[in-house]
């Protein structure tokens, strides 16, 4: 678990479009992360 302020690790996900985003691409820009759970699960 990461505490605030901690540097994000790096990790690549595909965009809506299908191409492939690495988040060491969006360095030196705000950035937000947002998790949220499984779609129809409690939480």
């Amino acid at each position: 678990m990461l505490s605030p302020g901690t540097e994000a690790p790096d990790f690549t996900a595909r965009t809506t479009e299908g191409r492939l985003l690495s988040l060491r691409d969006l360095r030196g820009g705000w950035v937000v992360l947002y998790f949220f759970p499984k779609a129809f699960t409690a939480g």
